[in-house]
């Protein structure tokens, strides 16, 4: 008995031994667990910078940064010559190049000629709102000087402020990882158009919101403010025009009755409008919007591996990726769907092309019209056509992806700016006539640099200015930011120093 008594006593010490390990074991793993799903918080000194929420977010990290191989250039300028003729005395006829991956988003915008080549903080020809959709540095800037601050003074006062390009302070709260978003135009223009602002938004609505800061038409509202001294100041707020609804007619009509006009047409001396990328818009009239589906859902489609499921932050096309994009819901071959997009851009290209021609032609004729002697009385019907003629194909076609998001859409849009660009022309051959002016052909525009010339653009000139920027004052910049810690130049400038522009080839 007092043997079996000591094995039994030996048996239970080591039995209870493994459960105290076993239980500590299983303590280590809830915590660990615990630890995994806890949400980092990104300090607010250093969330304008992607690369610090690579440590928390590795895999939407590195897909993000994979937004560097969309790094085909592509001077539309070149591709379609209309355009300078379109934009003349407008900044997009000096330089214009297709969209690249979010990773270039910034340096695009510092190294186009639109945006000048200023010499101090205080010089070129855009606004400080030139930045608000490139960068999470924007929002930070807001917040710490005022929004109106922020949207006063010229686009080179923020040079070595804004130095991060679109990334994950962009879309998501430092503190939680939630999408948010922190710009108060967008929740203004919801307001203004009866819907539920960010906040109030469903989930899934607010995976098109995000994408809606930008992806949106916009103008810069002058706004008269006195700063913390009583000075006087103008600023140049983002405006949304959705008062009147999400479309072409009601965007037009705000601007009209408020007499609002980007620019006067160097050619036909037309007061313009310029569009800039209602892409949500748009994609609202289609039915992938009608059906619920999101932005994120086709352009950040999960991904699965091992375990973990993420959305993929590459931010690519959709028919790159149509077995996580399209095959969820499509029942066709990814071959015919493929076929399908590929019709749809055609006709949206046919009618483009065709109202480019028209609109280019009518302020040409416009243009030797005045020559002839025609007033600005019988010319006011005219430049009425083409003011909205213009505004109809560029809401049409400035979204780049319309003819998918919204193919129907697109194409009522280009066939309105057709037919209304064709009236100004036909009541210009009677003002032509009128004026001795028989059988009138348009000059050749058939290649960016005849087209430049008609606008009288100072290419060459703009290019020698811009490139002596490039050598001083960005580089300063750069060093500045650096110096101030808001710039990590080796995580986030890699390859972009050197990176090629439409001038420059």
């Amino acid at each position: 008995m007092g043997i079996n008594f000591k094995l039994l006593l030996a048996g239970s010490v080591v039995a209870i031994g493994a459960m105290a390990l076993l239980a500590s074991s299983i303590n280590e793993r809830e915590q660990e667990r615990v630890e995994l799903h806890k949400t980092p918080v990104i300090a607010k000194s250093i969330e304008n910078k992607s690369e610090e929420w690579a440590r928390y977010y590795p895999r939407q990290y590195s897909s993000w940064k994979k937004t560097k191989e969309q790094d085909e250039l592509t001077d539309m300028l070149k591709e379609k010559s209309q355009l300078a003729v379109l934009w003349a005395g407008y900044g997009f006829a000096k330089d214009y190049n297709a969209p690249r991956g979010h990773y270039y988003a910034l340096q695009d915008n510092v190294n186009t000629l639109r945006t000048g080549a200023p010499v101090d903080d205080k010089t070129g020809p855009m606004p400080t709102a030139c930045w608000t959709c490139k960068s999470p540095d924007v929002p930070r800037i807001q917040e710490r000087d005022g929004e109106l601050e922020y949207f006063t003074g010229k686009w080179s006062k923020y040079g070595d402020e804004i130095v991060n390009t679109i990334g994950c302070a962009s879309c998501h709260s430092n503190e939680t990882g939630e999408l948010l978003v922190r710009v108060p135009h967008l929740d203004r223009a919801l307001k203004s158009a009866g819907l539920p602002t960010f906040a109030e938004s469903t989930h899934q609505e607010k995976r098109n919101l995000v994408c809606a800061q930008c992806h949106v038409e916009y103008y810069f509202q002058k706004t008269e403010w006195k700063d913390k001294d009583g000075n006087k100041k103008i600023a140049k707020v983002v405006t949304l025009p959705w008062a009147n609804g999400l479309t072409a007619e009601g965007a037009e009509k705000y601007y009209n009755d408020m007499n609002f006009t980007d620019w006067t047409h160097k050619i036909s001396k037309t007061k313009m409008l310029k569009t800039q990328h209602p892409g949500y818009e748009l994609y609202k009239t289609g039915i992938h919007g009608q059906k619920g589906v999101s932005c994120a859902d086709c352009h950040m489609p999960y991904t699965q591996e091992g375990s973990v499921k993420y959305s993929d932050h590459q931010l690519q096309n959709p028919l790159e990726t149509m077995d996580r994009s399209c095959m969820n819901c499509h029942r066709e071959s990814e071959k015919k769907l493929k076929e399908i997009v590929h019709r749809k851009y055609e006709r949206k290209d046919q009618l483009h092309e065709i109202a480019m021609d028209n609109l280019a032609k009518a302020h040409l004729e416009t243009a030797k019209a005045m020559e002839a002697g025609a007033t600005d009385a019988e010319l006011k019907d005219i430049r009425a056509n083409i003011r909205s003629a213009q505004w109809n194909w560029d809401y049409a076609v400035a979204s780049h992806p319309a003819f998918f998001h919204a193919p129907e859409e697109t194409l009522r849009l280009l066939a309105v700016a057709n037919e209304k660009a064709q009236n100004a022309r036909i009541g210009l051959v009677g003002v032509l006539a009128k004026h001795g002016v028989m059988n009138y052909s348009a000059p050749d525009f058939s290649t960016k640099e005849k087209a430049q010339k008609l606008a009288g653009v100072p290419f060459e000139k703009l290019v020698a200015a811009k490139l002596k920027f490039k050598k001083t004052l960005e580089k300063e910049w750069y060093k500045q930011a650096e110096a101030k810690g808001t710039l990590n130049a080796k995580a986030s400038r890699q390859g972009l120093d050197d990176v090629e522009t439409a001038y420059s080839k």
